[in-house]
């Protein structure tokens, strides 16, 4: 092998991502090496090329970025059981810790010392990476490279709308992003009655309209309570999904639920947010917030999922060779992409 490979890096404190050759990674009796195929450009990662507040006081420089990716494993640590070369897999982007009482007592998604590949520790935009091999998710052969690489938001979609039992509810969703849709998909797969989906864009309600049955309404020209009568919703929507981070979707949302509705924030704010804390109250609304996957009960359930019909692969509308990732990235700042994926085979 190679002492060398080609990676994405974060070089230096400023907007931009840059090829650079680094050496391979040099894995421990507990790790794995995984040859990469196919990432997953997400929203943090623009956070990160844009070098925005969060990023600056988040990631060190300098630092392999990304974290949704699919591969097969080349190498494995001498005290590693149960994975083999070449097997094909997916991955959990978030490291835990092992003392807290979260990770002992087996909520290991909950653990307050998670670092994240690609964020605190070297990604997965890059020929080759380590990964313990506790993180491991092998891949069926029914699940192809590039909707492995998409399992990480996936897996948040997931986690998200499964919060709450949704067979035969009515569900609104906030926020036609990529994970927003995925949530949808998934809501209908397991058996929701109505599923709203709102959001300003209409190249991302259209896109969201081709992945699954749902309802887009673009709130600047709709009547969402319009909306919900055509549909002989009386009394309101039984489940939210915030994924948008936007206040006002929020407010929205808890006036479209009924008396006891249940709210599932993926979504993260820009900042703080103003909250009528009485409506919550009156409206005896339940607030989860979610962050993540459940490790490793997400990846159980989505994988046997996409097994059994879930179909997310509309969500991906561009692909572009890994030395193309400028184009990558423009594509998914522009606001009219699903996932964009990265070809590293190449």
């Amino acid at each position: 092998m190679t002492n060398g490979m080609k990676a994405l890096v974060k070089a230096e404190p400023k907007e931009g991502l840059w090829m650079k050759n680094v050496p391979v990674p040099e894995i421990g009796p507990e790790d794995v090496l995984i040859r990469i195929t196919a990432t997953g450009i997400c929203g943090t990662d623009i956070h990160i090329w844009d070098w925005d507040d969060w990023a600056r006081r988040t990631v060190p420089v300098p630092l392999v970025t990304g974290h949704e990716f699919a591969g097969e494993i080349v190498e494995i640590g001498r005290q590693v059981e149960g994975l083999e070369l070449g097997q094909r897999c997916s991955g959990e982007g978030h490291l835990i810790g092992k003392t807290s009482r979260q990770s002992r007592s087996g909520k290991f998604h909950l653990d307050p010392a998670t670092k994240g590949i690609g964020v605190n520790v070297q990604g997965a935009f890059a020929e080759y990476l380590k990964l313990p091999a506790f993180n491991v998710v092998p891949l069926p052969d029914s699940i192809p490279d590039e909707i492995g690489a998409i399992l990480d938001p996936l897996g948040n979609a997931v986690h998200t709308a499964l919060s709450f039992d949704l067979i035969g509810e009515d569900v609104l969703i906030t926020g036609a992003g990529p994970i927003g849709i995925m949530a949808a998909a998934v809501a209908r797969h397991v058996g929701a009655r109505h599923v709203v989906i709102t959001d300003l864009n209409p190249h991302r309600l259209a896109l969201a309209e081709q992945v699954a049955d749902v309802v887009p309404v673009n709130v600047a020209q709709q009547d969402l309570h319009e909306v919900m009568a055509s549909l002989n919703m009386r009394e309101g929507f039984d489940i939210g999904l915030e994924m948008s981070g936007n206040q006002k979707a929020l407010d929205q949302m808890v006036e479209s639920l009924v008396m006891g509705g249940r709210i599932a924030m993926l979504g993260i704010p820009p900042g703080k947010s103003p909250v009528d804390w009485s409506r919550i109250v009156f409206k005896a609304i339940t607030l989860k917030g979610v962050y993540g996957r459940e490790i490793f009960e997400t990846w159980y359930k989505m994988i046997a999922m996409l097994e059994n019909g879930l179909d997310v692969s509309k969500v991906i509308t561009h692909r572009f060779r890994a030395d193309a990732f400028e184009t990558g990235f423009q594509a998914m700042k522009s606001g009219k992409s699903g996932k964009v994926v990265l070809d590293w085979t190449g």
